[in-house]
């Protein structure tokens, strides 16, 4: 069975080295399941393409079409890579704002890498301190290892293997080792999986008024 996770940057830069992190993380995870005998497509996305549509969702509370199908992709995932810049010892307001969107158990079980860039490394505890917590709240299962990036990470080392990427590597395989883990009977499946997958069987439903509103007013 083919595999779904979703990339998560809130990289605000073009190019972003939070993006650069996450496509090094999500290339990893797959190359490593390939060796597990699993396929796993990525979907990617920018949070600062939907910066507006989020800020509209925390006023509104409804979720402009194309933030809601993001959304559900999400909830429809079997794991997530997330990694955001950080800002003033802190997780970005971006990343923290979109999150602060999911349904309350909408990653509960879910297995997740997550992963940051900052200007030092003296950033890399708000992995530990901020960004972990923030997962354990949601009940995600996230992998052991955490990665961050400073600009002296970017690089080969001596033998040709930096640090960084050694890191990158470990986190990866244990992604990809929970995500292999998921047994293919829906017996088996996990609380997240079997969630999902019944709200990918659900069919459309009529949509209270104030949310037909929200998505017509939607540009």
């Amino acid at each position: 069975m083919q595999r779904t996770i979703v990339l998560i940057s809130a990289g605000l830069s073009v190019p972003s080295s939070s993006r650069m992190l996450a496509d090094q993380l999500s290339a990893a995870t797959q190359t490593q399941l390939r060796e597990l005998g699993t396929e796993a497509v990525v979907q990617t996305v920018e949070l600062r393409d939907y910066a507006v549509d989020i800020a509209n969702n925390m006023v509104t509370g409804f979720a402009p079409p194309a933030l809601a199908r993001v959304l559900e992709q999400v909830a429809l995932a079997d794991a997530l890579i997330a990694v955001t810049p950080i800002f003033s010892a802190s997780y970005s307001g971006l990343f923290k704002s979109f999150f602060d969107l999911l349904e309350p158990k909408a990653l509960d079980g879910l297995p997740v890498l997550i992963g940051a860039t900052g200007g030092s490394t003296r950033h890399s505890l708000v992995l530990e301190t901020a960004i972990r917590p923030l997962f354990s709240y949601f009940r995600a299962q996230t992998v052991a290892t955490a990665v961050f990036a400073a600009p002296q990470d970017w690089g080969a080392g001596e033998a040709g293997q930096s640090e960084l990427n050694v890191r990158i590597a470990q986190a990866a395989g244990e992604l990809a080792t929970a995500i292999a883990g998921q047994q293919g009977s829906s017996s088996d499946l996990p609380d997240h999986r079997l969630k999902r997958e019944s709200r990918e069987q659900e069919k459309m439903v009529s949509l209270p008024f104030e949310q037909l509103l929200a998505q017509i007013a939607a540009p």
